[in-house]
């Protein structure tokens, strides 16, 4: 029996089924008020990444820019460190046992993140393809279902409830966010036709489709992992902390990072790791390894659909601020997205104004405060 098994014993505490639907009920109502600060932090922490990353990119010669491979794989690496500090304090020192007891004593229960990564992987991958056969106004309109896409996965897999209200304001969020950045790519140059390669706009749609699909899998599946609990023998096990498992997908990350790193042949001279990391971009570092603890706790405490709201917000929020300090033009578009936008992630957790509602939702705590 593991040590973390017999302090249960030890204390007669009985480990409780946290399944994904006990999970959420525990994590509505008194701690609301929690959640909503994690979600303001991840607005802020997703805004922050935005400006920052483009002020690292837009602010030295083409000659000094830094490696995007790069930047991701030290990211990782960077979480990585930071998930074993966290989980380090969260076990009073005992980092070595709790990598023992949830990685090398159980490599199987420790497998399980390495399909999140590879969703991710298969992602990204997809999103080049969409890119490379789509024009931007389609892709981005197209790319926004994931919002929707990760709200019928979790009824699928976590048995979460959605009313109508709510599927409303998913998908009217989704096209907010469209129309705002529609509104900022409008103002970005247009390629010569004569220079696009050739595009397939059933390969672009299935990609898109498909990539929607593997970012919903990977976040819910990955949640699921998060809030449910083991047994092993026949005896129920607390689940495994939310910084072990972060220490696991950013392995796995890693691994699979390095190995397409290696798989990226080219004429092109490979640049030196860490080329171009100046100052601001090792506060990048810092600011997305921070932000990947902040997802494995909104993850753990709110959800993927709540995340996808916040993620919402810090468009509207990073786009404003790219007007003042990179003079982007804000359009009449804009205006009407970010309303769209704040409006149905305000009436996703709150009761409809009395006139335009006739009767209560109950299936879902209101979040945010009125």
């Amino acid at each position: 029996m593991s040590s973390q098994d017999k302090q249960n014993s030890k204390e007669g505490v009985q480990v409780k089924d946290m399944s994904p639907a006990k999970a959420e009920k525990e994590t509505t109502g008194p701690v609301s008020g929690f959640k909503l600060l994690l979600l303001t932090l991840m607005v802020i922490q997703n805004s922050s990444a935005v400006l920052l990353g483009r002020y690292a990119r837009t602010s030295v010669p083409k000659d000094d820019l830094f490696n995007v491979n790069h930047l991701v794989l030290v990211t990782e690496v960077a979480k990585l460190i930071l998930s074993s500090i966290l989980e380090f304090h969260a076990t009073n020192g005992g980092l070595l046992n709790s990598v023992k007891e949830n990685i090398l004593d159980r490599p199987l229960s420790a497998l399980k993140i390495s399909i999140p990564a590879l969703l991710y992987l298969i992602q990204n991958t997809l999103l080049y393809v969409a890119l490379s056969n789509l024009a931007a106004p389609i892709f981005q309109v197209t790319y926004q279902a994931k919002l929707a896409t990760t709200a019928v996965v979790s009824v699928i897999m976590l048995n979460r409830r959605y009313n109508l209200k709510q599927w409303i304001c998913l998908v009217v969020l989704s096209l907010g966010v469209a129309l705002v950045v529609l509104g900022e790519k409008k103002e970005e140059k247009q390629e010569e036709e004569s220079d696009k390669p050739s595009q397939s706009l059933t390969v672009g749609l299935i990609s898109v489709s498909t990539a929607c699909i593997c970012s919903a899998l990977a976040g819910v599946y990955f949640e699921k992992v998060l809030k449910k609990g083991e047994s092993e023998n026949g005896v129920a096990r607390a689940p495994v902390s939310m910084w072990m498992r972060n220490m696991q997908l950013s392995i796995f990350s890693i691994i699979i990072g390095a190995m397409q790193g290696l798989g990226q042949g080219g004429d092109e001279e490979p640049q030196p790791y860490f080329h171009g990391f100046n100052a601001c971009v090792w506060g990048l570092v810092a600011l997305q390894a921070g932000g990947g603890m902040l997802v494995a706790a909104v993850i753990k405490y709110a959800d993927n659909v709540l995340k996808g709201l916040a993620t919402g917000v810090s468009v509207v929020v990073g786009t404003t601020f790219s007007a003042v300090f990179f003079g982007t033009i804000l359009t009449g578009q804009f205006s009407v997205g970010a309303v769209m936008i704040l409006v149905s992630v305000y009436f996703f957790s709150n009761e409809l104004p009395k006139f335009l509602s006739g009767s209560k939702s109950v299936e879902m705590a209101p979040m945010l405060p009125r």
